[in-house]
């Protein structure tokens, strides 16, 4: 089964000529899915309820431009399984059309404060970054592929470490300005390994803003926007073919636990993740309520969390006192995954390295494909888990 459809814009057209030769192949995924032998198993589609359960949907809801992805937990084969022009995306291993498996990242600064919620953008991306900024709140990153979003923000400032890792993926990194050091020295620093979309240096052209929310609350782009400026900019479409992480099929779903709740605290909020084994994924909660996207009204959920323990401290900067995340280097790391708590390292060997996760024994870690929520919290924050 779809467990869920991405509807937007796209650069280009896929090669799929009409909404009933997507719902054919689609057809014929889903029997290859179910074929004997085959270890992935298909999961239903996660809809929110007014009662915020799940409700499993079977039919596919094509887009505007005449054609869908398959989503995580779903249709996953083997690459000479795969219908003809997909493959898998590089930054979370979901099947989709070629050309947006390997499109150019995009990642977006996101506001965290209370007004600023609900953000738009979250059941789209690829990866989700978390962590502390100043005034004792948080910010996200949300790193875009082959999902599309109709609406993405508020867009917010940077930090110099959300830099280092937008540059693992040489992505397009959006932002509304940010603190000295990250305009003067970070963002100079890595010019080479990110392409630098900032509205208030220069590049308003993926940004509006919008009128159900006061400023700096209402600062919004998405995914057609950010496509068309990128082009206009003579960036890459593509992915600059840096390395990538391991992903892995679903287990069958006798071998799943039935369920586990996961609880991370930040000072300005706490998240909490509720494993669904029909799904094979979480359901994500904020301050105790279920995380719903208003870009398209889907529950937010993780195929992948991993947490990093990184030191966080505040020290003087160019322009005042500003926090630094020691996300170079390496620390403990937990990985939640389908339903199963692992326990490792974290590795970033340079600004520019990919962060990489390894297990008790140094073996890699390999991810479900999916939606990954990197979650980066201070070395001595306490994690419930059961």
């Amino acid at each position: 089964m779809i467990e869920r459809i991405w509807r937007g814009h796209r650069k280009q057209a896929v090669a799929i000529g009409s909404i009933v030769a997507v719902l054919a192949i689609l057809s014929a995924a889903l029997l290859v899915a179910t074929a004997p032998g085959r270890t992935s198993q298909a999961s239903p589609s996660p809809s929110p309820s007014p009662s915020g359960s799940l409700i499993a949907t079977a039919s596919p809801e094509p887009s505007s431009t005449g054609y869908a992805l398959v989503s995580p937990g779903s249709f996953n084969p083997s690459p000479s399984q795969l219908p003809a022009g997909w493959e898998y995306s590089d930054l979370d291993g979901v099947a989709a059309p070629s050309d947006l498996a390997h499109r150019l990242p995009t990642a977006l600064m996101i506001d965290n404060y209370r007004d600023a919620r609900p953000q738009s953008g979250f059941s789209s991306a690829s990866i989700v970054y978390q962590a502390m900024i100043d005034d004792s709140s948080d910010r996200y990153m949300m790193v875009f592929q082959e999902g599309v979003a109709s609406d993405i923000g508020p867009v917010r400032s940077a930090r110099p470490y959300f830099v280092y890792w937008a540059a693992e993926y040489k992505a397009l990194f959006g932002h509304f300005g940010g603190d000295a050091k990250a305009l003067q020295v970070v963002i100079p620093a890595m010019a080479g390994n990110i392409y630098n979309e900032d509205d208030l240096n220069g590049g308003s052209c993926p940004y509006h803003r919008i009128d159900a929310r006061v400023a700096p609350y209402n600062a919004y782009t998405n995914s057609a926007a950010l496509v068309s400026c990128a082009a206009k900019r003579s960036y890459p479409a593509t992915y600059q073919g840096l390395p990538a992480r391991t992903f892995v099929d679903d287990r069958p779903a006798s071998l799943r636990p039935l369920s586990q709740s996961v609880t991370i605290p930040y000072l300005a909020d706490t998240i909490g993740y509720q494993y669904d084994a029909s799904t094979d994924s979480y359901l994500r909660f904020v301050d105790g309520k279920l995380q719903i996207d208003p870009a398209n009204n889907r529950q937010v959920i993780a195929r992948n969390i991993v947490v990093m323990f990184q030191a966080y401290s505040i020290e003087p900067s160019i322009d005042k006192l500003r926090p630094v995340v020691s996300n170079v280097g390496s620390g403990k790391a937990i990985v939640f995954e389908e339903g199963r708590t692992i326990t490792g390292t974290w590795k970033k060997t340079s600004n520019t390295a990919l962060t990489l996760l390894y297990d008790a024994a140094g073996r890699t870690i390999p991810l479900v494909r999916g939606e990954i929520f990197m979650q980066s919290v201070p070395v001595g924050t306490v994690v419930t888990y059961k």
